[in-house]
């Protein structure tokens, strides 16, 4: 294979402890090529993913890259050598402009000065090779999660890299703006880039895949020469058995109101005039694309962001939310889009993030006794089924039972509604059917549910009803037994 100028891994392999997390891993990637990688997590993804990238050492094997040995000392030693990670959870400082986060750790200077004319000029360069109209002057913090993924793959561009590994990159993004990063993959691939592509939404493999590589357990289990493969198939490749993503039937009958909202209007113009209702035990869908509203809505409605005017009731009765605590004292909880950063404590224990969020709940004396916090988290973790003991760190949690770890958080106030922004972002196909059973169970325990997501067919798969959203305004609510299509919501979602 050193005849081309791509990479070849063979028979990498690697061990953490007495646990074979990678065994005699090998495949190809050609200049100019896509190739998905594939697997549940705990496959190994990651861990082949951060070798190439230079940031774990494998124990045994060869890699090449351009027809020489490859083997990176550091993530800076390989992106030197041209190949890039772009990491699902954006690596950005929020603080800084766009350009200063391009260049960080190389700034440009000029007589001992960083320039930031130059710096702004050549950011601006490779924004505008994406697509992106943006000032590389705004400040990261103020931008949407899609526009920060792809200043991600900006900054790889400046590097030169001829090899980018994307690590979920449509996660938070909408059906409009994943094919706006598929043109732009195929135009790189066309200058001769190519891409390690991981995903968990398999309908997207066949639009931008050349090759498929599926992982289970560390081994390699199946390698396609093509992306036109059943996604059953790649399934069960994954899983080891067949698994179904029929969504679970979920039956509501209840006229209960829990949740209603009226003329809701933002701060800052993400949405106006939002007006529906939540019945006990209904779960609730609110699609439309990135950019729609969808986020700053369910974050208004549980205290993250601050509102104009309108009202909101819960249980027919008026309740004023100027924070998430004032949300959470009235019954209403969220699981946020980003777990890592806004939902969860990495380095505490499962047992820390279980009870942080609830000490007025289990400590009635405000004594912190630790026996009653770890059988409290202890009946928390069982009750969703988290794998995973009341002392390990959330960090050494898979992504699924990161979110379960954090539903159980929230469950255990026994909340009158449920928020989910991006309920499976992350998470494998087999996990996928754990949430969806979660969210049943929770349902069909009176939880009013709300769902935002940017899988189309999971808001329509799991909700009674949906409220459509395009640029902020309000256009339907639609109900699911109606058998509304993909195509009707896509039609008014952009209208």
């Amino acid at each position: 294979m050193s005849d081309h100028l791509g990479l070849e891994v063979k028979k990498v392999s690697k061990s953490y402890g007495t646990a074979k997390v990678l065994n005699e891993v090998s495949f190809e990637v050609r200049p100019g090529e896509v190739v998905a990688l594939l697997g549940e997590n705990g496959a190994g993804k990651s861990t082949i993913s951060s070798i190439i990238a230079g940031s774990v050492n494998h124990d045994s094997g060869t890699m090449t890259w351009k027809g020489q040995d490859y083997n990176p000392s550091s993530p800076g030693n390989a992106i030197q050598k041209g190949i890039g990670l772009i990491h699902q959870e954006t690596r950005l400082l929020k603080e800084l402009s766009v350009a200063e986060n391009v260049f960080v750790g190389r700034m440009i200077t000029k007589n001992g000065i960083v320039d930031f004319n130059k710096m702004n000029s050549l950011a601006s360069e490779q924004l505008k090779r994406l697509g992106l109209e943006i000032s590389p002057k705004q400040l990261v913090k103020n931008l949407k999660m899609s526009a920060q993924q792809q200043i991600e793959i900006a900054k790889a561009l400046t590097l030169n890299s001829e090899l980018l590994i994307l690590d979920e990159p449509t996660s938070s993004l909408g059906e409009s703006e994943t094919n706006f990063l598929f043109d732009k993959i195929r135009q790189l691939k066309k200058e001769g880039v190519s891409f390690i592509y991981i995903s968990h939404r398999l309908e997207e493999i066949e639009q931008i895949a050349d090759k498929i590589i599926v992982l289970r357990d560390g081994n390699l289990v199946s390698s396609y020469d093509n992306a036109n493969i059943a996604i059953n198939k790649i399934v069960h490749d994954m899983v080891g058995r067949d698994v179904d993503r029929i969504f679970p039937t979920i039956e509501n009958e209840s006229t209960t109101e829990t949740l209603r909202v009226e003329n809701l209007n933002s701060i800052d113009g993400s949405f106006e005039n939002i007006n529906f209702s939540v019945n006990k035990g209904e779960i609730f869908g609110i699609a439309g694309l990135v950019g729609a509203g969808r986020t700053e809505l369910v974050r208004a409605i549980c205290g993250a962001d601050m509102i104009t005017s309108g009202k909101i009731f819960v249980d027919n009765n008026e309740i004023n939310i100027s924070s998430p605590q004032d949300a959470i004292k009235n019954g209403i909880v969220m699981v946020p889009e980003d777990r890592k950063s806004l939902g969860l404590l990495l380095e505490q224990s499962n047992s820390q993030n279980i009870s942080i969020a609830n000490f007025d709940v289990f400590l009635k004396s405000g004594w912190v006794s630790p026996e009653k916090i770890k059988n409290f988290s202890k009946k928390g973790i069982e009750l969703m089924g988290v794998k995973g003991s009341v002392d390990q760190n959330a960090n050494e949690l898979s992504g699924g039972n990161q979110q379960k770890l954090l539903i159980s958080k929230w469950i255990s106030r026994k909340p009158k509604v449920l928020i989910f922004d991006e309920p499976t972002r992350g998470i494998d196909v087999g996990a996928r059917h754990s949430i969806y059973q979660v969210m049943k169970q929770l349902s069909e325990s009176g939880i009013s549910i709300i769902v935002v997501s940017s899988d189309l067919e999971e808001v329509v798969g799991l909700s009674h009803r949906m409220l459509i959203l395009s640029r902020g305004v309000q256009k339907n609510i639609l109900t699911n037994s109606d058998n509304i299509s993909r195509v009707e919501i896509m039609k008014q979602a952009t209208n």
